[in-house]
């Protein structure tokens, strides 16, 4: 299987996360958003959209991460089979991509993005929505995480979507030691050597 990715990027993250954990072997290929490699017309002929990442198996070209992390964990214990633990974990995965994501990108891209790309000053008007959004979202899931170890009971891929995108708060000088579960939650998570793996490979590309 060959994974068109840019490290760096949280849904890569979490689907590089994801194979490591699983023991799956992947052949990467870099796409460098900050110099327009996802815009090229090779690439917009694998994903219209032109963001990555996107997996080939074959003659399958998948796009979109969500849909490729349960691709590869299609049969395995990160994606339960009950209806209600299958239910449980879209519901974090919907939850990640409706909003934490969205909340945390506002931030990114005013103290990362636009520096790296030399797009102007961050606003800081911005920057003070996305955050409130992030904490008030994170309240969200550290009561969730009251009774549980991981975010859908047992580990699954909504933990590694999930942390891929906390993994990047500090970057973005978002604190999540206001929330203790979260905290104690991601420790636990960036501690496995699948996420250590794919952590490092985001540093290494930068």
């Amino acid at each position: 299987m060959k994974l068109y990715d840019f490290p760096f990027s949280p849904n890569c993250r979490k689907v590089r996360a994801v194979a490591y954990e699983l023991g799956i072997a992947l052949d990467h290929v870099p796409v460098n958003l900050l110099e327009g490699a996802s815009r090229t017309p090779a690439f917009l002929a694998k994903n219209p959209n032109g963001r990555v990442p996107v997996l080939e198996d074959g003659d399958l070209v998948l796009w979109e991460s969500t849909a490729i992390i349960r691709y590869l964990a299609h049969g395995s214990a990160l994606v339960p089979g009950a209806r209600g633990a299958a239910a449980e974990v879209d519901r974090w995965l919907a939850w990640q991509l409706a909003h934490l994501g969205p909340a945390m990108s506002k931030v990114a891209f005013e103290r990362i993005v636009k520096p790296l790309t030399r797009r102007g000053e961050p606003d800081p008007a911005r920057i003070a929505e996305g955050t409130s959004e992030f904490h008030a979202l994170t309240a969200i899931l550290d009561a969730a995480l009251a009774d549980r170890e991981h975010v859908a009971g047992p580990l699954t891929v909504a933990d590694f979507a999930l942390a891929a995108h906390y993994s990047l708060a500090s970057a973005c000088d978002l604190d999540v030691s206001h929330h203790p579960r979260v905290a104690a939650w991601l420790a636990r998570i960036c501690g496995r050597p699948s996420m250590q793996r794919a952590l490092a490979d985001a540093k290494v590309s930068r």
